[in-house]
């Protein structure tokens, strides 16, 4: 039975993956913060990404069950929306020690599990490689260091034998929506800087989260890309036309545009 470790294993692009592989058969170890019971072949594990102690007692879990694991899915992730000289210093520190070093600490303390052949695939976004929009810095920034020390990662692991690659997601129909938009909600009412700017964002946001897909695709194209046997570094799904338009412009013309809409 081959075994994956899969990380907000009970979120929504999470949860689905790990329905998806333990149907399939897979022995799924479902980490997270907050977990259920087992069920079927979903294991549960309950660990803080943040914290190396509970990261390290989670390792001890699973090790106890498995001595080796084919494959870590990586979807643990928050979402935030502010702007850069606004955001709150402890706001500014969680994203990256979720989206960042949560990553790095699973990655570090789980690679004695991993074994030549095994595979490392990383959720960051459609954002990591493009220009981020207005207020969407914080979190584009976070996953665009992500995206970076993935491929640093496939760098130095392939010499290991291990593969790394990212998956980058657009927008996907789980709560995730639902905190973006509270998030722009509670933006819009308290910046003192930008209020007129933010309320004209807020329609931009949403007609680019309108064009959603379902988790399950998610989890599909995760397999996919699992399953391969010589696994490209990156993999995009629902990758917005608006966004990708924008991003071939020259700077400039970028400034302008987003300057006259915005302003």
């Amino acid at each position: 039975m081959q075994s994956i470790m899969i990380t907000g294993a009970y979120g929504g692009m999470g949860r689905a993956a790990a329905e998806y592989f333990g149907n399939l058969g897979w022995r799924v170890f479902a980490l997270d913060l907050k977990v259920g019971d087992a069920e079927g072949n979903i294991i549960p594990v309950q660990a803080d990404v943040t914290s190396e102690e509970s990261i390290a007692r989670a390792f001890e879990c699973v090790r106890g069950q498995s001595d080796s694991l084919d494959a870590v899915l990586h979807f643990a992730g928050i979402y935030m929306l502010d702007s850069l000289v606004e955001i709150a210093n402890n706001a500014f520190d969680k994203i990256f020690d979720v989206n960042m070093r949560g990553v790095f600490l699973i990655n570090k303390i789980f690679l004695p599990l991993l074994k030549k052949g095994s595979r490392i695939l990383i959720t960051t976004s459609e954002l990591a490689p493009l220009d981020p929009l207005p207020f969407t810095g914080i979190y584009a920034v976070s996953k665009a260091a992500l995206d970076k020390y993935a491929y640093s990662l496939r760098m130095e692991l392939q010499l290991l034998g291990i593969s790394v690659s990212v998956l980058r997601a657009g927008a996907v129909k789980t709560g995730m929506l639902g905190v973006s938009t509270v998030a722009l909600d509670r933006f819009c009412e308290k910046t003192e800087l930008y209020s007129c700017n933010a309320k004209r964002f807020k329609r931009i946001v949403e007609g680019v989260e309108a064009r959603n897909i379902e988790p399950q695709r998610i989890a599909k194209k995760a397999f996919r890309i699992l399953e391969k046997r010589s696994p490209a570094f990156a993999y995009s799904i629902n990758r917005n036309p608006l966004l990708l338009l924008l991003n071939v412009l020259p700077k400039r013309l970028q400034f302008f545009i987003i300057r006259m809409i915005l302003k």
